[in-house]
């Protein structure tokens, strides 16, 4: 799954993995991952990733009136995760443009690939608009990122 955003390669390809673990309120009535949760686990990876490079939400908002917002997403559902599970959401920059961050998200079940997920994130300011990535956000996802130590 590549997008055909025209970005500019980061300095590495290593990966950041979170790891998580499925709860009875992630299932539906069938014991599965709901497919909506897989979302969520991607979302609390990225800001993981994130947070291990430096780099917090709040901060970002509250110094520089900038955002960082999903502006696209596609998923590939291979299988299912049940009650228990620990999985681990391996996440790679795979692109930056000028406003935009390209990732590659994969949710493994040890080494089952069970989502594969493509993600734009847009930078944006406080009222919306489109605007550069910060060089201190720039200069932090280029270089590796190491793993996340918390729980999910």
């Amino acid at each position: 799954m590549r997008s055909a955003l025209a970005t500019e390669q980061p300095r590495t390809q290593l990966a950041h993995t979170h790891p998580i673990r499925v709860y009875f309120e992630d299932t539906d009535a069938g014991g599965m991952v709901y497919y909506a949760n897989y979302l969520k686990f991607a979302e609390r990876a990225r800001t993981e990733m994130l947070r291990s490079a430096g780099i917090n939400h709040a901060t970002m908002v509250a110094q520089d009136g900038l955002m960082l917002v999903v502006r696209r997403c596609t998923a590939e559902f291979h299988r299912s995760a049940r009650l228990d599970d620990e999985l681990a959401v391996e996440t790679r920059v795979s692109g930056l443009a000028g406003a935009s961050i390209l990732l590659d998200q994969v949710i493994r079940r040890g080494s089952e690939v069970l989502v594969e997920i493509t993600v734009t994130i847009a930078c944006v300011t406080k009222e919306g608009r489109a605007t550069r990535l910060p060089e201190r956000l720039r200069q932090a996802v280029g270089p590796s990122v190491g793993p996340s130590v918390g729980r999910g």
